[in-house]
Order: C-alpha cells, then sequence, then structure tokens
C-alpha cells in the first residue's frame, strides 16, 4: 500500500465530518448561521449538564485527532489536524477555562441573535416564519438557564453590555421582527407566531429586569489575570510570547502610527494641534449620512482592488449596506455574512446610529467622519471581511470554510486598512492617510487595554482616558470601547492579528520578490480559511522563524 493510499485510509475525513456534525448538536445555533437549517430554531443547552456535556464532546474530540499521528496523515491532514484541536481549545477555553458562561453575558449573544430568520433570506418568508417560531418557543428556556448560570455579583460593565443585548432584543422582537412577517398570510402560524413571541419578549424583559437588578451590586472584578490571559493568547491563538514582549510590540505600533498622524496633520491642518486636526477630519461627516455614504464607497474600493492587483476576487457577491438592530448597536460596525452552506445570499455591513440617550453633541460626534468611515469601509468590506469570507467560504477544507479564528479574521481586516493607503488609496491624500491611521490608533488602543486592564491593574477610566487622548476618539466612542475591553479580553486581536500576518508576509516574500508578490502571498494565506496565523507559516512555507 502506498503512503497516498495509506493517508487515503487513515480515516480522517470521516472523523472530521463526524466532529462537525458533533459540534453542530451542542451548538445548534453555529450549524444555522453556516446554512444548516434542519438545526433551525434550536438553541444551545446552557444547563450545567449541558456545558458538561459540550465540554466533553471537545474533550473527547481534541484526543481523537491528536491520536491522528503525522505518519498516518499527509502534510494538509496534518494542518487540518492542528487547526481542529485548535478550534476545541479555543472552545474549551471560553466555555470552561475561563468560566465565561457564569459571569460574561456575551458568551450566549451569539447563539440568541435571530437575525438569521429575520433578515438572510435563505429561504421562503413562511419557512423563516416558522423556524423563528421554534426559536422564540425554545427561548424561555434558555432565558432561564442563562440566568441560572450567571453569578452574581457581576462587573458593571457585564452587567451594562447584558443589558445592551438583552434590552436591545426585546426591542427586536417587538418592533422588528412582527413587520418581518406580517406578508405571511398563513393564519393559523401568525397566531402561533404572536404567542411564541409575546412568551419571548417576556422571558427576554425578565432577563433584562434581573440585569437591572445587579446594578446595585455591581462591581469591577473583570479582569482574568496574567496567567489567564497568557493562557487565552495560546488556546485561542497559538501566540506563545510574553505579556512584556507583547506589550512593547504594541507601544512600539502606537508610536509609529501616532508619528505618521504628526506627519499626515502637518500637512492637513498645519499649525495645529494634533486633536484639532482630527476634529476637522472627524468634523466633515457625510451629508448624506454613514449608511448611504458606506454604500457610495464600497464600488470603488472593489475597483481600486482590481486595479491594483492587490488580491484575487472570487465570486461576484456584493456586500449591501443597514443600520444596526438594536441589540447589536454596541458595536460601531460590523458585516453578517451568510455561512458557507449558503448559495447565493446577501452579506450585510451594517453602522450603529448614535445612542438616543446622549447629548446632541455626543451624538453628532459620535458619527464617523467620511476619511475615517471609507476606512471602516475597507476593514467590513473591500479588502477586508468580506473579501475574507469569499475566499474562506472556498476553502477545499470543510475545517477552513468553518471555523475563522478572532485573530485571524480581525487581523486580516485591519491588515488591509494600511495595505491599500500603501497601494495609492486616493493617492496620498492626507486626510485619507489620518482616516486610516484614526483607525490603526484605534486598535493600538484596544491592544494596550486588553493587556492593561486585564494584566496591569489598568481601571475602565483609565482605558477610556487612553481611547479618548491617544486614539483621538469621542467620549461616547471612547466610553463603549473601554467598557468593550472587560467582556471581550480578545480584542487585541486586531492590532495583534495584523502584527503577525505582517511578519509572515515579509518573512515569506522576502525570497520571492518582495512586494511583487504579495497579491500571490494574499491569495494563499486567504485560501485555508481562519487558522491561528502562527499554524500558517509552515504551511506557507515561511522558515521557523518568530511569529512577532
Amino acid at each position: 500500500m502506498t503512503t497516498s493510499d495509506q493517508n487515503q485510509d487513515s480515516g480522517w475525513n470521516s472523523f472530521q465530518e463526524e466532529f462537525i456534525e458533533g459540534l453542530f448538536k451542542v451548538d445548534p445555533a453555529s450549524a444555522v448561521d453556516a446554512g444548516r437549517h434542519d438545526f433551525d430554531g434550536k438553541l444551545p443547552d446552557w444547563s450545567s449538564e449541558g456545558l458538561a456535556r459540550a465540554a466533553a464532546f471537545l474533550k473527547g474530540s481534541r484526543e481523537r485527532a491528536k491520536a491522528f499521528g503525522t505518519n498516518r496523515l499527509n502534510e494538509q491532514q496534518q494542518f487540518e489536524r492542528d487547526y481542529l484541536v485548535a478550534v476545541a481549545d479555543e472552545r474549551l477555553f471560553w466555555l470552561e477555562t475561563s468560566q465565561a458562561a457564569y459571569g460574561n453575558p456575551t458568551f450566549y449573544a451569539a447563539a440568541l441573535d435571530p437575525n438569521v430568520y429575520v433578515s438572510r433570506p435563505y429561504g421562503p418568508l413562511h419557512q423563516r416564519l416558522c423556524s423563528y417560531v421554534a426559536y422564540a418557543k425554545n427561548l424561555p428556556r434558555a432565558v432561564e438557564q442563562i440566568k441560572a448560570n450567571l453569578r452574581t455579583p457581576l462587573p458593571r460593565t457585564h452587567v451594562e453590555i447584558g443589558r445592551t443585548v438583552f434590552g436591545g432584543l426585546v426591542s427586536y422582537f417587538e418592533k422588528d421582527v412582527p413587520s418581518v412577517f406580517e406578508a405571511v398570510e398563513d393564519q393559523a402560524l401568525q397566531a402561533e407566531f404572536g404567542e411564541a413571541n409575546s412568551k419571548a419578549i417576556a422571558a427576554m424583559s425578565r432577563l433584562d429586569a434581573w440585569l437591572g437588578e445587579q446594578e446595585a451590586e455591581a462591581n469591577d472584578d473583570f479582569a482574568l489575570g496574567p496567567d489567564l490571559f497568557s493562557q487565552m493568547l495560546y488556546e485561542t491563538e497559538r501566540v506563545d510570547v510574553s505579556l512584556d514582549r507583547l506589550e512593547q510590540l504594541g507601544r512600539e505600533d502606537l508610536e509609529r502610527n501616532l508619528a505618521a498622524l504628526e506627519q499626515a496633520c502637518a500637512e492637513f491642518a498645519p499649525g495645529k494641534t494634533l486633536a484639532e486636526c482630527v476634529a476637522r477630519v472627524q468634523s466633515r461627516k457625510p451629508a448624506q449620512g454613514p449608511v448611504a455614504a458606506a454604500r457610495d464607497q464600497l464600488g470603488s474600493l472593489k475597483q481600486f482592488i482590481v486595479e491594483n492587483d492587490l488580491v484575487s476576487i472570487p465570486g461576484t457577491e456584493q456586500a449591501r449596506v443597514a443600520e444596526s438592530p438594536p441589540y447589536m448597536r454596541w458595536n460601531a460596525a460590523y458585516i453578517d455574512i451568510p455561512g458557507p452552506l449558503e448559495e447565493n445570499l446577501p452579506s450585510i455591513y451594517y453602522i450603529a446610529p448614535p445612542d438616543p440617550a446622549w447629548t446632541d453633541k455626543e451624538r453628532q460626534d459620535y458619527l464617523p467622519g467620511a476619511a475615517d468611515l471609507l476606512f471602516i469601509s475597507v476593514h467590513e468590506v473591500w479588502p477586508g471581511h468580506f473579501l475574507q469570507y469569499l475566499h474562506s467560504n472556498r476553502s477545499p477544507s470543510a475545517i477552513g470554510r468553518l471555523f475563522i479564528g478572532y485573530g485571524f479574521a480581525e487581523g486580516w481586516a485591519h491588515y488591509v486598512e494600511e495595505l491599500v493607503w500603501e497601494a495609492g488609496l486616493n493617492r496620498g491624500d492626507h486626510e485619507t492617510r489620518i482616516g486610516q491611521l484614526l483607525n490603526a490608533l484605534l486598535r493600538n488602543v484596544r491592544y494596550l487595554s486588553a493587556i492593561g486592564l486585564h494584566t496591569g491593574g489598568m481601571t475602565v477610566e483609565e482605558s477610556e482616558e487612553m481611547f479618548r487622548e491617544k486614539a483621538f476618539q469621542d467620549p461616547g466612542n471612547a466610553r463603549q470601547q473601554a467598557a468593550r475591553g472587560t467582556f471581550d479580553p480578545a480584542y487585541l486581536n486586531y492590532t495583534l492579528g495584523k502584527l503577525m500576518i505582517r511578519k509572515l508576509r515579509d518573512d515569506w516574500a522576502s525570497a520571492r520578490g518582495g512586494r511583487q508578490a504579495w497579491r500571490e502571498f494574499h491569495d494563499r494565506f486567504l485560501s485555508y480559511g481562519g487558522p491561528p496565523i502562527p499554524l500558517m507559516r509552515a504551511m506557507l512555507g515561511a522558515g521557523a522563524g518568530p511569529i512577532l
């Protein structure tokens, strides 16, 4: 029997399929998001027994994967094995090691999101309403499990984000969902929907109110601590670098971007301070509003990618732009991309309006300037997340199609912001450069805040001040960003991922013609899906050098 035959008979491919099916059973919401609509309406079992079953499945799968020795697998399969083990480790870290299910309401947010039924046209409206009804019927049990899991007192920022998510869902159920499904003429189904939706509203309202009761005793005990933070970096991203070195790299990148901002501002607003320069750029708001302006930006950005041969564009899909639903307005912008098992469905790039509770000035300041918005569109669509998912959805590996890591996705989307500037977007315009740098500085401060908040005793107020002073964020954004660092400690992955991609690109391209090889690098890099970036070095033949 040849080596190829042995690899074919190794059982690896069937094990991959078993893993995916098993994971979908313990996390049916991820199956639905991927496009497996036989799981529609189902929610994970978040009881203590259900969480234990999920952990046991991941541990068992990890050990079974490791049992596939190198002699049994070809190079691609060895990579997939390491990728699969990393997926299990990442999920186990959040599920079990960090205890996120017991202290962080955002642990539940993705699975609770009904947007797939409401906004994603994967089937006739009648079919999607049936799925939503099943989801709504399962919601009260899920809400009781969440309430039983969350251990009080909670960090005050966790209470606040929980109320934003759960209270926002109440508003979404009440105002948005009925209008979407009102065209369905099946009166019996409409009656079933009305009853199920009312119970879902009541259940989520109870959870929101319960969280409100926790505000009086909420604390600031959110930090993971140095050991757990370092473990997070390895288990979720395969980054094994000392915290001191990581912080040094983050500060160096911050200083690099601040120096570039000083240079750009000296040309754009001579004689003005950096804060005055940034204020001038940010005051130039799109006249038609951010949603309409973003729509206008996408066509020219796509054309720029093509003309400059930066990366291939597989397929003809386009992204739409819309205002964010209420329960996601803690995030200034994001994109919802159909899963790899869907076909011919639109992606939606969402932009959040300011909080109506803020002052008029805060609401106006929160809106991005035109140059800032341009790089948000770069990040979310062309050539950021949307283009990256066009590639990953076509990966030859099922693991690569289905499991996209935080550092890979956000690292790529942040990396390309600087890439398009270096390639000549708007031909060296200083305002454009400042827009790019504002996005870079925002991610620099996220990086340093994550390390500071979770390992260095930084307070939320100190983080907020750094967002204002170093990233030039308005008060509303600064508050949101600092709070996010407490419940999303991995949001350093934007800059961390960017730094790893730049290092990998430069190491790979140095022996292949330098900059002229970037297009090939980008295509090859994206073809593997979304693994931890350190796993890419061997697959790309970049050598065994440091990852940063």
